[in-house]
């Protein structure tokens, strides 16, 4: 991308001193701590949806639902023996068929997360009109992923959504989004994602070397953290569940999202400074959220 905006907000501790996150009291229940709805996996991917909800529950949330494909819930649920499974329906291809017995409990959790894991756009597109066309809801919706392909030709869908959307797009997804060049992001990183939060009704986070943080009033925040480490498979579904945690715990979606960056990039720091720069997993993220909360 084009060299970093200097007009943003650096994200630092400074910032984050600020703006704590919202801790649940001593008494607090499971229910209580925040609750959250990952939907995704495919044949081709099936295990990348265990990231996601692990992710969200090392941020904190109390409880964590996965709604995945009929032939990998079974696995995933004996891996994640802290998680509840919905088996969805697939298609020929290996995609999710129906999200329908996943969106019929939305009433029951804070935040839901479509797209993780699932590959092909059409199938992730359904299930995003499905939830953000479900009567009385009151769940953050976070995309992710394929999902985020789906975002174009929904612009005023997703705008009239309730609550402000939380949308996690790399370059590339971010010109799918805009149905632009990829060159166009890049030459324009902080007007292409202010043009995201705008269009959508959403806390935009553009995924690179330096993160840019957009809200739909058109601020702007800049992570220059992380490394390059994190550039490697798995590792935007973590920040994805990161983010719905912390909004499940009742973060508002701006600071869920800052929060999130924030913590994905200096996890990827912790890696690259005990493991190396280049070759630690996006599984080798997860254990670092705890203490980093935690230190601030």
């Amino acid at each position: 991308m084009a060299d970093v905006p200097t007009h943003g907000v650096p994200l630092d501790s400074t910032w984050l001193r600020d703006h704590p996150l919202p801790h649940p009291r001593q008494d607090t229940d499971k229910n209580a701590r925040g609750r959250v709805l990952v939907i995704g996996g495919c044949q081709k991917v099936p295990g990348g949806i265990q990231l996601t909800a692990e992710a969200a529950l090392r941020a904190g949330a109390g409880k964590v639902q996965i709604g995945t494909i009929a032939g990998a819930a079974l696995a995933i649920g004996v891996a994640m023996p802290e998680v509840g499974i919905i088996p969805l329906a697939e298609t020929e291809g290996g995609e999710i068929a129906d999200a329908g017995p996943a969106r019929a409990d939305l009433s029951h959790f804070d935040v839901a997360i479509i797209g993780p894991a699932i590959v092909d756009a059409h199938a992730a597109g359904s299930i995003v009109d499905q939830f953000v066309k479900a009567a009385g809801t009151r769940a953050t919706l976070v995309l992710d992923a394929a999902a985020l392909i789906a975002c174009a030709g929904r612009e005023r869908l997703l705008h009239a959504y309730p609550r402000p959307l939380i949308l996690t797009p790399h370059l590339g997804e971010m010109a799918a989004m805009l149905a632009c060049e990829a060159g166009h992001v890049g030459a324009d990183p902080a007007g292409s994602v202010r043009r995201a939060a705008e269009t959508f009704g959403a806390v935009v986070a553009l995924k690179g070397a330096t993160t840019l943080v957009a809200a739909p009033d058109g601020s702007l925040h800049v992570f220059a953290g992380g490394g390059v480490g994190l550039a490697t498979g798995g590792s935007g579904d973590v920040l994805a569940g990161i983010v719905a945690g912390l909004a499940a715990r009742g973060a508002d979606p701006l600071t869920a999202t800052l929060w999130g960056v924030w913590l994905h990039g200096e996890a990827g720091r912790r890696c690259a400074e005990q493991i190396g720069p280049l070759g630690f997993l996006a599984r080798e993220l997860l254990a670092h959220v705890p203490a980093l909360m935690r230190g601030v």
